[in-house]
């Protein structure tokens, strides 16, 4: 299981995750380069950064001045897997971790304390690794949900048993948290205010010997040009996994994965 629990410690908001309980609400990688890592990211999306709270290992990524993504150097030191983690919205770290302990999931850390929350990294039932947060929001909910992690995806055996999984410990659906579930042909939408925020999908098989091909969150970044991320990907060591007009799979230097999607940006 990847281990990483990155999160800008400041007081970025006032908003906590009572407001956005069951939403994805920030993401974070493990990586073994800290400044390898940050020349691939602002190469392919632009990025800028500050130093974390947690001390000298830890960057927070910056769009456009405002926090979107967690970086930290501890894959080699703690013999960690490379990877991006998305980060859910709880009322409760421990009444969460116990919800998918109970379900069949797997809890690898916490809840610890991490001021001004409260986080723990979990495993759903199939192995798809996924992280909680309890407390104030790192930044801005609204403006990070719909710009640059434009959303986040999981591929999984079943969609809809992945579904019940994730909906019985989020309150997906129930009125209680702030999402509705929806179906878009084989595919489990979750939407808050009309907007997808997530999306399950099956097909990936517990045993791949591929991880890519594994159970896995995968997310998908907002970009004004997927052909500019590609080839910049491509100048600074990472690789290209798929490609099309509009969304291209990717591969950063130390073998995480993720999406860029086009999308139409004000200003």
């Amino acid at each position: 299981m990847n281990h990483d629990m990155t999160f800008p410690t400041g007081r970025e908001s006032l908003i906590d995750t009572h407001s956005v309980y069951g939403a994805p609400c920030w993401v974070s990688l493990t990586s073994r380069d800290l400044q390898a890592t940050e020349e691939f990211y602002t190469a392919v999306l632009g990025w800028r950064w500050r130093p974390g709270k947690l001390g000298d290992p830890f960057r927070i990524a910056l769009a456009d001045g405002r926090p979107v993504a967690g970086i930290a150097a501890v894959a080699a030191m703690w013999q960690m897997a490379v990877a991006w983690t998305p980060y859910f919205a709880v009322r409760s770290a421990d009444e969460a971790v116990s919800r998918a302990q109970e379900r069949g999931g797997t809890a690898a850390v916490g809840p610890i304390s991490l001021p001004p929350g409260r986080a723990a990294l979990l495993a759903d039932r199939d192995g798809a690794t996924f992280g909680i947060w309890e407390g104030e929001l790192f930044t801005d909910w609204d403006a990070w949900r719909t710009s640059r992690p434009a959303f986040i995806r999981l591929h999984t055996r079943d969609a809809f048993d992945a579904a019940i999984f994730y909906g019985e410990i989020f309150d997906w659906g129930s009125g209680e948290g702030c999402c509705e579930v929806g179906y878009e042909g084989d595919e489990v939408v979750l939407r808050n205010q009309g907007d997808v925020v997530a999306r399950i999908e099956s097909g990936a098989l517990g045993a791949a010997p591929d991880p890519s091909l594994r159970p896995h969150w995968q997310i998908h970044f907002a970009v004004r040009d997927v052909g500019a991320c590609v080839r910049a990907a491509e100048r600074h060591g990472g690789g290209v996994l798929s490609l099309d007009a509009d969304e291209a799979v990717l591969r950063d230097a130390d073998g995480a994965q993720f999406t860029v999607t086009a999308r139409r940006f004000d200003g």
